[in-house]
């Protein structure tokens, strides 16, 4: 095997695109600072009992994990900000009232989370802590569709769910662990044949309700008939209305229903969301609400935010245009020195043409030159 190749799904980025990633980055967190989110920057390693505090067995198996050469503990790259944040918020901050934070950064997983997907996604994300009302969900929506409009993206749809709703059409029913989960796996692949197998034994209303919801998917009309399927469950009715004040509240973006989908139905507590861009066939961003995101860490405070994956994203976005440059000659004088020093710090970019170089491609768009005219070094159009 050759020493330069990589391991599977990583990847060097090059120029052109690292450029497009970039641009992307800067304005998704000048995007988040608009709103009042401050930035954090967890650490790439944590002990791996911290790191995994409370995350579930689907996390665990994402995480790389190795020995601390100077502790001989052992260490876990991670694979999700989103815990490392409430960590922060929790232990760090330990703010009383309201706080919004925002984070990017490259995360590593140990095998690719869907077809084609890198094992080193670079991961932005915005979380709201301390407000439990629907303020802070609208919030979130908005900011994460603000980011993916600021990116170039239009005809966003957002997709709403919200796990209360499987909560309440499982309340009082005993259940394992293991069988929870089948029925969260039947509900999200719409196994109807195994979902009915395993409420065969059920409440009638409980049983119905979640057969039900195997077809509660498409346009608002769901809300309507989510009423009549599941009339009479304790629960349903505010859900229902907090999924309508949402949508009505989301101008621009065309909202879909999908009340049996309970994607990350561990980790979230009530309203979750993804969104779509046209031609994309997995969403570009995941959120929702987690209250108890912060519990493990002794402080379970209300949240909810987004995250999404730079990477996928720059896929789906038309590059921009090169910057606009100054090409400049390499001569060793101080005249040039200067014209060259003062145009970089007024924001121009200004690059230096070696000998013998004058005519390769760069990524940047010369459009004007620095020449001397006259004694003098000014800015021509090219």
């Amino acid at each position: 095997m050759s020493a330069w190749v990589l391991p599977d799904h990583i990847a060097d980025v090059l120029p052109s695109q690292a450029r497009h990633i970039e641009d992307l980055r800067r304005g998704m967190l000048d995007t988040a600072r608009s709103y009042g989110y401050e930035l954090v920057i967890p650490p790439l390693l944590e002990h791996l009992e911290s790191l995994l505090t409370g995350t579930g067995e689907a996390l665990d198996l994402q995480t790389f994990k190795l020995v601390d050469q100077l502790s001989g503990r052992t260490l876990g790259v991670r694979a999700d900000m989103t815990p490392q944040v409430a960590r922060i918020d929790a232990h760090l901050l330990n703010r009383q009232g309201v706080a919004r934070l925002c984070y990017c950064g490259p995360a590593l997983h140990t095998k690719p989370d869907r077809p084609h997907a890198t094992r080193e996604p670079l991961q932005f994300g915005a979380e709201i802590y301390g407000h439990a009302g629907p303020e802070a969900d609208l919030e979130v929506l908005q900011l994460a569709l603000h980011c993916l409009s600021k990116a170039g993206l239009k005809d966003i749809t957002v997709d709403l769910a919200d796990v209360r709703l499987v909560r309440a059409l499982l309340a009082g029913v005993e259940l394992s662990a293991d069988q929870r989960s089948d029925i969260h796996q039947a509900l999200a692949t719409k196994d109807a044949k195994t979902l009915a197998r395993l409420t065969e034994r059920f409440p009638a209303a409980s049983r119905n309700g979640l057969m039900a919801l195997l077809d509660l998917y498409g346009g608002a009309e769901v809300l309507e008939r989510a009423a009549l399927a599941l009339s009479g469950v304790a629960g349903v009715t505010p859900v229902l209305e907090s999924l309508r004040w949402l949508a009505q509240r989301l101008p621009g973006a065309r909202v879909t229903f999908d009340l049996g989908d309970l994607r990350g139905y561990a980790y979230y507590s009530g309203m979750r969301f993804a969104m779509y861009a046209p031609g994309c066939t997995d969403a570009l961003v995941r959120g929702g609400r987690y209250d108890e995101v912060g519990a493990v860490f002794g402080r379970n405070r209300p949240a909810a935010g987004f995250s999404l994956d730079l990477k996928p994203l720059a896929e789906a976005v038309p590059s921009r245009p090169l910057r606009a440059a100054i090409r400049a000659p390499w001569l060793e004088t101080p005249e040039l020195s200067a014209a060259i020093a003062q145009l970089r710090a007024q924001g121009e970019t200004v690059v230096c043409v070696l000998p013998g170089h004058e005519n390769e491609v760069q990524e940047f768009d010369c459009d004007r030159e620095l020449a001397s005219e006259q004694g003098r070094w000014v800015v021509r159009a090219l």
